[in-house]
Order: C-alpha cells, then sequence, then structure tokens
C-alpha cells in the first residue's frame, strides 16, 4: 500500500509541485485545504483524498490528523507570510505552525517534513524567516520527528518575475551583487517527497540545508543565462536603490509584509544567506545542481530553449 502523506499548503504553487513529486515517487497525497480553496489543480493531478481543516484551528487540525487510515508523514509548506488564501497572515507561521506540530505529535504521526528557510536560525531580524526556526524548535521541544529543509531563494518565485524579464535581456537580481543560496522549486519538491516517503529513519530530527553546489549573485546567474539561451543577458536590479532606502522603509510604517521584505533585503545584503555545510544533501539527496543546470532545467520547462 501507498504511504499517505498529509500535505499542508497543497494549494500554493510550492505545494502543488511537492504533490506532483509525491505522485511520482508512488505516495497518496492527503490534501488539507480550506473549505472555500480551489481544489482543481490538485484533482487535475489526481489527488481524490481532501479534508477540510484550518492551522489556526486546533479542533479542525486534530480531525484531520486522525483520519483513518493515519498518515505515514505530514508534509508543511503553508506560508501565512505570502497571504496566498484568504485568512492567511504571520499568525499562521507561528500560532498555526505550533496548532499543526502538536496535533501532529498527538496523532501519533511517525514524520513531519518542514519546508524551513536557510540560516534561519541566525535571523532574527527576519520575522518570517526567523519564524521557521522557531517552528523546528518546537518540533524538538515536543518530540515530534522532523525533518527540516531549509531552502534558499527560488530561481522561480510566485508570480514567476524571472521569465517576462528574461526574455527581455535582463535577468532581475533580488540583491544585486550578493551572492546566496539558491534552488530550484521542483529539486525541493523531489527533496520534500523524498524526506516524506524513503529516506532512512536516521535522517530524522535533523536541519539539512538544500540547493545548488555554490552560491549564486545576479551576475553568475545573468552569465548562466546568458550561456543557455546563447545570446547576452544583463543583470538590473529588481529593486531601484531608492525604493529599497526610501520606500520600502516608508511603506514598512504601515504595512508588516513590507516592513519585513525590508528586513529580509538588509540582512541578505550582510552576505550571510549562504550554505556552510552542503555535505548532508549531497549525502541524502545526491550530487548538487550546479547554477548553470538549474538554469538550463528553468529554461527548458519554460520552453525558451
Amino acid at each position: 500500500m501507498s504511504k499517505i502523506v498529509t500535505v499542508f499548503g497543497a494549494t500554493g504553487a510550492l505545494g502543488l509541485k511537492i504533490t506532483k513529486e509525491l505522485i511520482a515517487q508512488g505516495g497518496h497525497v492527503r490534501a488539507v485545504v480550506r473549505a472555500t480553496s480551489n481544489r482543481v489543480r490538485l484533482a487535475e493531478l489526481g489527488v481524490t483524498d481532501f479534508v477540510t481543516a484550518d492551522m489556526m484551528n486546533p479542533a479542525s487540525l486534530k480531525a484531520a490528523l486522525v483520519r483513518s487510515p493515519t498518515a505515514d508523514a505530514v508534509i508543511a509548506c503553508a506560508a501565512g507570510y505570502t497571504a496566498h488564501s484568504k485568512g492567511d497572515s504571520s499568525k499562521t507561521d507561528t500560532e498555526g505552525y505550533r496548532n499543526l506540530i502538536d496535533a501532529t505529535k498527538a496523532a501519533s504521526v511517525p514524520r513531519f517534513v518542514l519546508i524551513s528557510i536557510l540560516e534561519c536560525d541566525k535571523a532574527q531580524t527576519v520575522p518570517h524567516f526567523y519564524h521557521k526556526y522557531l517552528s523546528e524548535e518546537h518540533l524538538r521541544a515536543v518530540g515530534q520527528p522532523f525533518i527540516a529543509l531549509r531552502p534558499g531563494a527560488f530561481l522561480d518565485q510566485t508570480p514567476d518575475i524571472v521569465l517576462p524579464k528574461v526574455t527581455g535581456g535582463v535577468y532581475p537580481a533580488f540583491v544585486p551583487s550578493v551572492s546566496m543560496g539558491m534552488i530550484y522549486t521542483p529539486d525541493l519538491a523531489r527533496y520534500a517527497a523524498m524526506a516524506a516517503l524513503s529516506l532512512p529513519d536516521s535522517a530524522l530530527n535533523t536541519t539539512v540545508d538544500v540547493g545548488w553546489n555554490r552560491p549564486a549573485s545576479g551576475d553568475d546567474l545573468a552569465a548562466a543565462f546568458s550561456k543557455v539561451l546563447d545570446r547576452k543577458i544583463v543583470m538590473k536590479p529588481l529593486f531601484p536603490g531608492l525604493a529599497v532606502s526610501v520606500i520600502l522603509p516608508v511603506v514598512g510604517l504601515f504595512k508588516e509584509s513590507i516592513r519585513d521584505l525590508f528586513a529580509m533585503v538588509k540582512w541578505i545584503r550582510l552576505g550571510v544567506y549562504t550554505s556552510k555545510d552542503m555535505e548532508p544533501q549531497r549525502q541524502l539527496f545526491g550530487e548538487l545542481p550546479t547554477v548553470e543546470e538549474a538554469v538550463r532545467r528553468y529554461c527548458v520547462d519554460r520552453k525558451l530553449v
């Protein structure tokens, strides 16, 4: 019988990729949705097992996780910070995750796969980064077996701002001239599915940095796109200097998500958003993708080559 994996955040861009990969690896997906969630894309992937719950409602989580047959693993990729769905907020990333971890432990689910963030334990000034570390700590505190995957920045963001810019000859650098850990989300989805379905118990209760074989700057990515597409791609800042130094701080006075974004940019500029040890990824998931390899697959997937 296929292993059952309960996915929280299944309707999001990353959640859909994880669901697709779980099915490809032979897993049975139990998708957790809100009553108002659009299930069409999940159904198109072949998902038929849906359960309604909300991370801010502990009773609904309990009901979802004791559903028979019980799940072999939980994957949590919901992100309140992104406000993907109505009702999402920073409380989802704090109270919601604590509720979910507690419910998973109470239901005796043997494995919790957390999509965390690279170097989140050192990012106290960036709320939505540090909230992931707090979730890791809560998993440890309650004794819930877990694997926390810590990706860096996504090459393919949501929405994908890279595709239209690269088509026009520009790579939009989030923080120009600063190298940082990065990942292509299909790789993260594959690692998450493996963590839920096939990694040995010896991998439990660990955090694993996941990404490419080296950090990449905007110039590195522009060069990789130039080589893959065989035409000149130039690097330009995603945000003008004035926007970062003046507009974001002012808007952030009134909007929490912008305040968090500004804190993230300041922190990444320090050059600390890089992995200190990629060997665990190599041991668990195989050889690390290179920058050019990841860019090539991105271009193939989007029919640019």
